[in-house]
């Protein structure tokens, strides 16, 4: 190597060394940060758990250390169903949830998680981040001095698990079904029992008879059930829940408090993380049912029966949420509009190539 080449790459070298010094130097000029999440997915739900873990993995990385974010597992730090209000309240700074779980403080939360016959995952995320639609919500939570990050979404959820087959509604009359929320106050009116279950009961009940079915995520998440076993009519779709959001609440006042660095940080993180769980989903489900159906799953679909019923009552429980609560009407309104439109686009272009890719791909499997 010729000595003047030497020197100009050493020196360039140097510089460079320089720079990184000095970055370094300037992060550890912010204060050191320590702010605690109160997961609220139990940890053999890897790929929810995770999201909380990751979160606190990428915002350390990012910050060079200067903000870390203590992980708590459901329980470790305040039970899994007052994540919200302890986030409300500042008991801790991040939580970790479904904001469709607390639908009986205001059902406007639950718009944020999903609504029934909603959106896509992918719609969902195009209403967030470029819809306005994040921005409507956080009306909603600063009234309960949170603000609302989407933090992994479960893509399209299946039916749930029955222990007969239900091919229309008079099948449904009397069924007891574990089932939250919207989903569960639709199929109700077409007599349904809705059940309040959590997931560490749901196989014992069903073994019993206790309830005659239950839904839960999809495929991943549903095989550690092992309900094939006792229930095994899996049914699709489940229109309840066309995706799920869980968000990751944060206490606005600690975050008034973050230097604007670390503000950037935990919003870019909290999306990397949203995109990684839908990711996930849509790698290990697939595979998933398969095992399902090979150790005894047998798959049905809700007959349009039950689908147009379902839909028109959700209907018109959004009509009479929408006159009772303010809340819910500013956010179903600008939600509705949305969704109208994201439709009317896929129905024209994505939906005609996806069905004209599914017809080439049996023909090639038979």
């Amino acid at each position: 190597m010729k000595r003047r080449d030497f020197i100009k790459k050493a020196g360039a070298t140097a510089a460079i060394s320089g720079l990184a010094a000095t970055s370094i130097a300037k992060a550890e000029t912010y204060p050191k940060v320590k702010w605690r999440i109160a997961a609220g997915f139990p940890k053999n739900l890897d790929i929810l758990f995770a999201a909380s873990t990751m979160l606190s993995e990428r915002v350390s990385i990012l910050s060079n250390g200067q903000f870390e974010i203590q992980v708590f597992a459901p329980g470790e730090l305040v039970p899994a169903n007052q994540i919200f209000d302890a986030v409300s309240q500042g008991t801790v700074e991040v939580g970790h949830s479904a904001s469709y779980y607390y639908h009986g403080k205001n059902t406007a939360l639950s718009i944020d998680t999903v609504l029934p016959f909603g959106m896509s995952a992918r719609m969902q995320n195009s209403w967030f981040y470029a819809g306005g639609g994040l921005e409507v919500l956080r009306k909603v939570f600063a009234k309960y001095n949170i603000i609302n990050f989407p933090g992994g979404n479960t893509t399209a959820q299946m039916g749930g698990w029955f222990r007969k087959e239900v091919k229309n509604l008079e099948d449904l009359k009397g069924l007891k079904f574990r089932i939250p929320g919207f989903g569960g106050e639709i199929l109700s009116r077409l007599g349904v029992i809705p059940q309040s279950i959590p997931a560490s009961d749901v196989y014992s009940s069903l073994e019993k008879g206790t309830i005659d079915a239950a839904e839960f995520v999809g495929p991943y998440d549903d095989e550690k059930l092992g309900l094939q076993a006792v229930a095994p009519f899996y049914y699709t779709p489940g229109f309840w829940e066309g995706s799920a959001t869980t968000s990751f609440f944060v206490n606005d006042q600690k975050w008034n408090e973050l230097p604007k660095l670390y503000q950037e940080i935990f919003e870019t993180a909290a999306a990397e993380v949203n995109q990684w769980v839908i990711a996930q989903y849509d790698a290990k489900n697939p595979p998933a049912l398969a095992t399902l159906t090979k150790n005894g799953a047998k798959l049905r679909s809700f007959s349009k029966e039950i689908l147009e019923a379902s839909y028109e009552v959700a209907q018109e429980i959004y009509k009479e949420e929408s006159e009772k609560n303010a809340d819910f009407k500013m956010v179903y309104d600008h939600w509705k509009d949305f969704l109208n439109q994201e439709y009317q686009w896929f129905r024209i272009n994505e939906n005609i190539f996806q069905n004209f890719m599914i017809s080439q791909i049996r023909k090639q499997n038979r």
